[in-house]
């Protein structure tokens, strides 16, 4: 996992990380990660880098900017929420994911 940036929001996390390649929109669904062309599962990617945002006063503005690439070299987005509003199903499925090694 790279460590050497953090952005100052939410969309501009996600505008740089578009500009690196990560160009696809991804969702949790129960066990993987699907996306407008398919689905990723579980054991089929890895985080490259994580970028978490809390808010000053509003908690539903919290969130975590997941950098991810699927083994077949699809590399996206993916946002999750964090704190009070994060979704049981999605913690679950997120300590699931493979973090890699620098």
């Amino acid at each position: 996992m790279n460590e050497h940036a953090h952005y100052d929001t939410v969309s501009v996390a996600i505008n740089k990380l578009k500009e690196q390649g990560f160009t696809v929109d991804f969702n949790l669904e129960e066990n993987c990660l699907i996306h407008p062309d398919g689905r990723v599962e579980a054991d089929d990617y890895e985080i490259v880098d994580v970028y978490r945002y809390e808010g000053n006063t509003d908690p539903a503005d919290e969130a975590v900017v997941y950098a991810i690439e699927s083994n077949t070299g699809i590399k996206g987005v993916l946002v999750t929420a964090y704190g009070t509003y994060s979704d049981a199903a999605s913690t679950k499925l997120l300590k699931k994911l493979h973090m890699k090694k620098d």
